[in-house]
């Protein structure tokens, strides 16, 4: 093959590798990271201790147990004393680890749900499909379990009621389930394909050296596209919520999410740069240091100079007999 065409692929397949590498650490990331419920339960749970998220959660059981107070007693005119009773009661238990139980167990059962959504295959051919739903029965019984056994008063006359309340809507379950099929695909090709590429285009370079130099550098600027694109996504999923949803609880969770993606971002960035450092280093090295022809030989005795005093003495040849030998010239023969 031409050398000038070995360099046009071997650029085009680094390249293509470079192109691929951020975009397959997000597809990872998003098939193999959110999609297992133990691994979202542990990113999760610090959560539990996030004061922006209790304050969150106090709001909003606050609100709903105010709602189901109006519905059944006449409230209004002690609203004022008794919010602020109900909210500061709410956000007691957020510091409790009976919370801690609560919110555990309800992460995991509203993960699982979701997951089973999206892989039910036979929902897909279903016109009225269901909105994901979520029991809260289970929880509740866990969190009466934590208080019994924290002695906690009245405990046991906590009602475990079948309370079931949506997590996702029907309509938005077809384009999600699609996204969560090509995501397990290209959450194992995406990476496989960008490490085949760099392989190949180093391999096929005429110069390996600069080959291995451009295929860091470009994983470096992958590395730090992605962290720059977990910055502009933060600020526009913010952008987008709802005036209800507070964003300090909300970022709070998208930066939990996000944490390992962050982390993938700094390791390509620094992974890249040390590998184009080390490959410009040893270059240079190399080309500093004497090579061989450069280095003092010692002479050969075989094939020193002789001396000037015998440069004027005959040498007798194979023949045996040399021009000269033996000294004073030939004997003439008689009669010769």
């Amino acid at each position: 093959m031409p050398p000038r065409l070995r360099s046009a692929l071997s650029a085009a397949l680094i390249g293509l590798s470079c192109l691929i590498v951020p975009f397959g650490a997000l597809a990872a990331w998003a098939a193999y990271g959110l999609t297992d419920t133990g691994r979202y339960v542990t990113t999760m749970a610090p959560l539990a201790a996030d004061p922006d998220v209790r304050d969150a959660v106090a709001d909003t059981v606050g609100a709903g147990i105010m709602r189901e107070v109006d519905q059944k007693f006449d409230v209004s005119p002690v609203r004022g004393t008794v919010g602020p009773f109900v909210h500061d009661a709410v956000h007691s238990f957020t510091q409790t680890r009976a919370f801690r139980l609560a919110w555990d167990e309800g992460n995991r059962a509203t993960h699982d749900a979701v997951l089973r959504a999206l892989r039910d295959e036979d929902a897909e051919d279903d016109l009225f499909e269901q909105p994901v739903t979520v029991d809260l029965a289970p929880v509740t019984a866990q969190v009466k379990r934590q208080l019994a056994e924290d002695h906690m008063p009245l405990a046991d006359r906590i009602p475990v009621e079948h309370t079931v309340f949506a997590v996702l809507p029907a309509h938005e379950l077809a384009p999600l389930r699609k996204g969560y099929h090509v995501l397990e695909v290209a959450g194992f090709w995406l990476p496989v394909a960008a490490v085949v590429f760099a392989v190949a285009g180093i391999a096929l370079a005429v110069h390996r050296r600069r080959a291995i130099t451009a295929t860091a550098l470009g994983t470096a600027l992958g590395g730090a596209l992605l962290g720059v694109a977990l910055a502009i996504g933060r600020r526009l999923t913010l952008a987008d919520l709802p005036a209800d949803v507070p964003q300090p609880a909300a970022g709070a969770v998208y930066d939990a999410l996000t944490a390992t993606l962050r982390t993938v971002s700094w390791l390509l960035l620094g992974l890249g740069l040390t590998v184009a450092v080390v490959t410009w280093l040893t270059r240079n090295v190399r080309t500093l240091s004497p090579r061989p022809r450069d280095l003092p030989t010692r002479p050969d005795p075989a094939r020193s100079p002789r001396p000037a005093a015998f440069d004027d003495e005959p040498v007798q040849t194979e023949a045996g007999i040399g021009a000269g030998w033996p000294p004073g010239g030939p004997t003439a023969t008689p009669g010769a």
